[in-house]
C-alpha cells in the first residue's frame, strides 16, 4: 500500500505514477493495435468520413465516460483501506461476519462479475501479443501463416517465466510504456497534422449520428468500440498499489493523450487509405526500420499488458481464497519484500493452457475479437451494481443523489453489453463458459465450507466444560504444547475432543487457535492476534489476516508465545481436523455440489500447507462428516 503523499518525496511520487503507466494501463494501452481497425471494419457501406468520424467519436466518449468520469471520478473514491477490485466493493457491502457468511444472489452476482475476469485473463494475453506480432504482415505477408505459432511461443515463455516473479523485469515495466505511449502519440499526431480535420470527431454527434442513421450495425459498432476500454477495470483493482492521484495522473497525463493522438491519427490515415485498414496501426510509421522498431516495441508492450493481467489474476484468486470462497492453492512468494508478489502455480498453468488454445482456435486478433467484450463489460456492469449497494448501505447516499449517476453509468454497460451478445456464437461463449465454471467452483465451495462448519459447531463445548476437562482427574496432563485448529473463535475444536477422548491426555498448555479473514485487504500488525486465557493451562488465540494476505501461522504463533502463553515452539504440535467427505446426507446443497466439493475437498491443498506449519509437528485427525 503507498504511503501518504507528505512522507514522498518528489522522485517517489514519480516513481509511482511510471509505476502505475507500467502496470495499471498496460492492457487498454496496447488496444489501439485493432480496437480502431474493428470499429472500422464494423463500419457500413456509404459515407466513409462520416463513419471514421462517428467511430472516433464514439472510442473518445467512451473512454471519457467510462474511465475519465466512472472509475476516476467516482468508483475509485469506493476504497477499502486504499485498496479496490470487485472483492474490495463487496466486502463493503458486508455490515458484519454473518454477511459475509452468506451467499445471496447479489454475493452471486458479484463473484460471477470476479469469475468473468478469468476469462478476461485467458483473452487478453492472446490478443495483445496476437495483434502485435501480426505487424509481421506490414512487412511481409508471407508471415501470416507463422503469426500464431510466433505468438504461442512468446505466450508460452512469458507463462513459463512466472515463477521467477516480476521484480527483474518490473522495473522496465513503467519506462516501457512511457516509450510506448510517447510513440504512438508521435506518430498519430504526424498523421493529424497531415488531416486537422479529423479532429472534427471530438463532437460527440458524429457517433450518435453514425448509431442512429445505421441502427441495423448499432451493435456491431458498439461491440468493437468496446475494444478501446477494455482494462479500464484495472484501474480500480490497482489502485493500492499506486493510489488513486499517481494513477490518474499517469491516464491524464501520458496514457489519455498517447491514446487519443493514436486512435485520431489511425483515423486521419484511414480517410487518405481507406483500402489499408487491415494493418491500420502498424500503417502509421514507413515501411522498414521504423516499421519493425515499432512491431518490436508493440510486442513489448503485449508482453507488459498480459504480464499486469496474469498477476492481477494470481492476487485475484489470493483473495477468493482468503474470503473462503475458492479452495486452498499453492501460493508461492517471489519477492521477500514485496507479499503481493505471488505465483499459483495451477492457475499460471490454466491461464498458459487457456491462452494457446485460444491463439491456435482463432489464429488471428481480427477472429479473437469476436470473444473480447462480453467477459469485459460484463464485470464492468457488476462493478457498477456493486458501486451502487455501497453508496446505500456503507455511505447510506440518498437516491435522488446517486441514481441518476448510476443510471448513466447502467444505460452505456448495458448497451456495451447487449451489443457484444452478437458475439457469443462466433467465440464469446469461451468467457461465459470459464466465467461460470469459476461460479460454480466457488459456489460449491463456499456452500460446503459453511455446511461443514455448521455441522462441526452445532453442538459446542463451552469454555467451562472445556475447564473441567482439562483438570478432570481421568486425563494426564504432559509435557509441552498442543495447538488446535479452530474454525469457531468461540467453539471447541473436534479434533481437541477426539484427541482427549482416544488418548486420555492433554498437554500442559493447550492453545486453540483460529485464523479468521476480515473484510478488509491487510490488518495492522496491532490487530493481528489476541490472546486469552480459558484457565487450567487452556488458551484461547484468534488470528486475523485480510484477504489480501496469505496466513503464516509459524511466524503468528512467535507473536502469541511473546504475548505470555508459556510454550516452547520447537515442542508444540498442531492438530488439524481432516474433512472425509460423504454424500447422501440431508444437507441443503445439490447432489453435484456434494460430490463437486467432495472433489474440490480432496484435491485442495492441505490446510497444514497453506497455514505453512513445519511438516514435522503436525498431526491430522480423519473426519467422516455427510453432506
Amino acid at each position: 500500500m503507498h504511503q501518504s503523499d507528505q512522507s514522498l518525496s518528489s522522485a517517489a511520487r514519480a516513481g509511482l505514477t511510471l509505476g502505475a503507466l507500467g502496470v495499471v494501463f498496460g492492457d487498454i494501452g496496447t488496444s489501439p493495435l485493432y480496437a480502431l481497425r474493428e470499429c472500422l471494419n464494423a463500419l457500413p457501406a456509404g459515407d466513409r468520413a462520416a463513419g471514421i468520424n462517428g467511430a472516433l467519436s464514439l472510442v473518445l466518449w467512451a473512454l471519457v465516460l467510462v474511465v475519465c468520469v466512472k472509475y476516476l471520478l467516482f468508483v475509485m473514491r469506493a476504497d477499502n483501506r486504499g485498496e479496490g477490485g470487485i472483492f474490495a466493493l463487496l466486502a463493503l457491502t458486508h455490515s458484519d461476519r454473518d454477511k459475509a457468511a452468506r451467499t445471496g444472489l447479489f454475493t452471486l452476482l458479484v463473484l460471477f462479475g470476479a469469475a468473468l475476469l478469468y476469462g478476461d485473463g485467458v483473452i487478453t494475453p492472446a490478443i495483445s501479443v496476437l495483434g502485435a506480432v501480426e505487424g509481421l504482415k506490414a512487412i511481409e505477408p508471407a508471415y501470416e501463416h507463422y503469426i500464431p505459432l510466433i505468438s504461442c511461443v512468446i505466450l508460452a515463455g512469458l507463462f513459463y517465466f512466472q515463477y521467477k516473479g516480476t521484480q527483474k523485469i518490473g522495473h522496465v515495466f513503467g519506462p516501457a510504456m512511457l516509450v510506448w505511449f510517447l510513440t504512438i502519440g508521435a506518430v498519430g499526431l504526424w498523421h493529424i497534422v497531415d488531416n486537422p480535420g479529423i479532429l472534427a470527431a471530438v463532437n460527440p454527434m458524429h457517433g450518435i449520428n453514425l448509431l442512429a442513421t445505421h441502427p441495423a450495425n448499432a451493435a456491431i459498432i458498439l461491440g468493437a468500440v468496446v475494444l478501446a476500454v477494455t482494462g479500464a477495470e484495472a484501474l480500480y483493482a490497482d489502485m493500492g498499489h499506486f493510489g488513486r492521484k499517481y494513477i490518474s495522473l499517469a491516464w491524464y497525463g501520458i496514457a489519455f493523450p498517447g491514446l487519443l493522438l493514436n486512435y485520431f491519427g489511425q483515423g486521419a490515415y484511414a480517410l487518405d487509405h481507406p483500402a489499408e485498414i487491415d494493418n491500420l496501426f502498424f500503417a502509421l510509421v514507413p515501411d522498414g526500420m521504423p516499421r519493425l522498431a515499432l512491431i518490436g516495441l508493440s510486442i513489448v508492450a503485449a508482453i507488459i499488458a498480459s504480464q499486469a493481467l496474469i498477476s492481477g489474476t494470481y492476487s485475484l484468486t489470493r483473495q477468493a481464497i482468503q474470503l473462503g470462497y475458492f479452495p486452498r492453492l499453492l501460493i508461492r512468494y517471489t519477492n521477500a519484500l514485496q507479499a503481493g508478489q505471488i505465483y499459483l502455480p495451477l492457475v499460471n498453468i490454466a491461464l498458459a493452457l487457456g491462452s494457446i488454445y485460444v491463439v491456435l482456435q482463432f489464429g488471428s486478433s481480427e477472429h479473437l475479437a469476436s470473444a473480447y467484450g462480453i467477459a469485459v463489460t460484463g464485470t464492468m456492469l457488476v462493478t457498477t451494481l456493486a458501486y451502487f449497494r455501497v453508496t446505500q448501505l456503507r455511505w447510506q447516499w440518498a437516491w435522488w443523489k446517486i441514481v441518476p449517476i448510476v443510471a448513466v453509468f447502467l444505460i452505456i454497460e448495458t448497451a456495451f453489453v447487449g451489443a457484444n451478445l452478437h458475439k457469443f456464437a462466433d467465440g464469446g461463449w469461451l468467457p461465459i463458459f470459464i466465467g461460470l465454471g469459476l461460479l460454480a467452483i466457488m459456489h460449491t465451495w463456499k456452500s460446503g465450507k459453511t455446511e461443514i462448519f455448521r455441522r462441526i459447531y452445532a453442538n459446542e463445548i463451552t469454555e467451562d466444560e472445556l475447564r473441567n476437562i482439562a483438570c478432570s482427574e481421568h486425563i494426564v496432563r504432559v509435557r509441552g504444547t498442543g495447538v488446535f485448529m479452530a474454525g469457531n473463535p468461540t467453539g471447541t475444536p473436534l479434533v481437541l475432543l477426539h484427541h482427549v477422548k482416544a488418548n486420555k491426555v492433554l498437554h500442559e498448555t493447550v492453545v486453540l487457535l483460529s485464523i479468521t479473514t476480515e473484510d478488509v485487504p491487510m490488518v495492522d500488525d496491532a490487530e493481528r492476534f489476541t490472546v486469552s486465557e480459558i484457565g487450567q493451562g487452556v488458551w484461547r488465540a484468534i488470528g486475523r489476516y485480510g484477504y489480501m494476505e496469505s496466513p503464516d501461522v509459524s511466524t503468528l504463533m512467535e507473536y502469541i508465545r511473546d504475548a505470555g502463553v508459556p510454550m516452547k515452539l520447537n515442542e508444540a504440535t498442531y492438530y488439524f481436523n481432516r474433512e472425509m467427505i460423504i454424500t447422501g446426507g440431508d444437507s441443503q446443497m445439490f447432489e453435484w455440489q456434494k460430490h463437486f466439493y467432495a472433489f474440490l475437498s480432496r484435491n485442495a491443498r492441505q490446510v497444514r500447507d497453506y497455514y505453512r506449519l513445519p511438516p514435522m509437528q503436525i498431526i491430522e485427525v480423519g473426519m467422516p462428516i455427510q453432506l
